[in-house]
């Protein structure tokens, strides 16, 4: 069994790596894709927020979906899709067929978004330690090396589907043999195993108003996070004066330590608990965003973004973690319902940024998503302890908690 879960988490690990190159050869080429299809600066916005609206829906059907077919094979077909798609972005001509390629890829990636961490949290209940973190650095690790071939792509000019066509031609069917080792964990967990009967019908959609405040923390997240990605570049060289080629630093910067964060954040976790590794990281994003808004130059703006990699890297993967601890019997199903505010957060954080900042400063824009963060304080209790669903309605610490060495996540 050791080795069958050794196998599965390399397998999960290698999905994860692959879907952040993916991503981040389709995000960082966007003026090469507006350029080839003659999008207009007006119809760009519609273009980009139909990928997280449509990766919404995919990750609503997945929990329906895996109802009746494993999250292993969900992912399985969804993720050569996503590569497909992506190279139907770079070979297309008409805008017609941009919109397809960008349908398929929204869909398919709600899908593979979902199903993956699905994958994770029940591994990580099987291994008993936290190791979800470590899924989530393999996508920190992907998204440089996407990032580093668009440059190579945009450096030597090379058409989209010339720059796409040999990644996807690599990684399509690495993805479908190591597909052969993904492990599909179940959902029993410490409620079924007690044989305590679960509620149904009004009890159970009662208990998934437990799942608001990690909802919640998952939207401030991607608030954080797609504010670094869409303004970090334009607030280095318009707010603080840097250079031009000085201002695409900050977003390798925070991808850099995101990856850092990431990697080590699961020995936090299995040392301090959850909880504690959650607040840890809100208080280091919230200094990260209070830097940025306040550096008298480009250089003490970068130590703002070094932070913010620091301290938002832990929130999302330890969010799905908390999930698969409150819903050990519906642990799918919490999971895709909140795999939907990755791409909320996602659609709030730019827009909200840059109205603050036409209508403010950017500057003060900056502040607002600090403040956000720091609602995370309040919530880091829902990272370490269930409630009791059954009793009284007390809390009493899960029986998974992974800071302190018990069994289960």
């Amino acid at each position: 069994m050791t080795d069958v879960l050794r196998r599965g988490r390399g397998s999960l690990a290698f999905s994860f790596l692959v879907q952040g190159v993916a991503f981040a050869l389709l995000v960082t080429r966007i003026p090469a894709i507006q350029d080839r299809y003659g999008v207009s600066d007006a119809l760009l916005p519609a273009f980009l927020a139909a990928v997280p609206v449509l990766a919404g829906v995919g990750s609503v059907s997945t929990e329906r979906l895996v109802k009746r077919v494993p999250p292993s094979r969900l992912l399985r077909w969804s993720q050569p899709v996503v590569l497909l798609a992506l190279l139907g972005v770079g070979a297309g001509e008409r805008m017609v067929e941009l919109g397809v390629a960008l349908a398929a890829f929204g869909l398919a990636v709600g899908v593979l978004d979902a199903s993956m961490n699905m994958l994770g949290v029940s591994l990580q209940r099987s291994y008993g330690r936290s190791i979800m973190l470590s899924f989530h650095a393999a996508y920190s690790l992907g998204g440089i090396v996407g990032a580093s071939l668009a440059w190579v792509g945009a450096h030597w000019d090379l058409a989209l589907w010339v720059s796409y066509l040999p990644v996807v031609l690599l990684l399509l069917p690495a993805v479908l043999v190591g597909s052969r080792w993904y492990v599909d964990g179940g959902d029993a967990g410490p409620v079924a195993e007690s044989g305590v009967e679960r509620k149904s019908g009004e009890g159970q959609a009662l208990a998934f108003k437990l799942l608001l405040p990690l909802c919640l923390v998952m939207t401030v997240a991607y608030i954080g996070d797609s504010t670094v990605s869409n303004w970090s570049a334009k607030y280095l060289q318009d707010v603080l004066g840097s250079s031009e080629q000085m201002a695409t630093v900050p977003y390798n910067v925070y991808m850099v330590t995101t990856l850092v964060g990431r990697t080590l954040g699961d020995f936090g976790v299995r040392r301090f608990g959850a909880a504690a590794v959650v607040r840890a990281g809100a208080l280091v994003a919230a200094g990260g965003f209070a830097v940025v808004a306040g550096a008298p130059g480009a250089w003490v703006g970068m130590l703002g973004f070094t932070l913010l990699g620091l301290g938002l890297c832990v929130l999302v993967p330890q969010t799905f973690a908390a999930a698969g601890r409150l819903f050990p019997g519906a642990s799918d199903a919490a999971v895709a319902r909140l795999n939907v505010f990755n791409y909320v957060g996602f659609l709030i954080g730019s827009p909200l940024v840059g109205a603050l900042g036409d209508l403010w400063s950017y500057r003060g824009a900056m502040l607002v998503p600090m403040v956000l963060v720091l609602v995370t304080l309040v919530y880091a209790r829902s990272f370490a302890a269930q409630p009791d669903r059954y009793g009284g309605g007390h809390e009493r610490p899960h029986t998974a908690d992974v800071g302190r060495g018990s069994n289960g996540l």
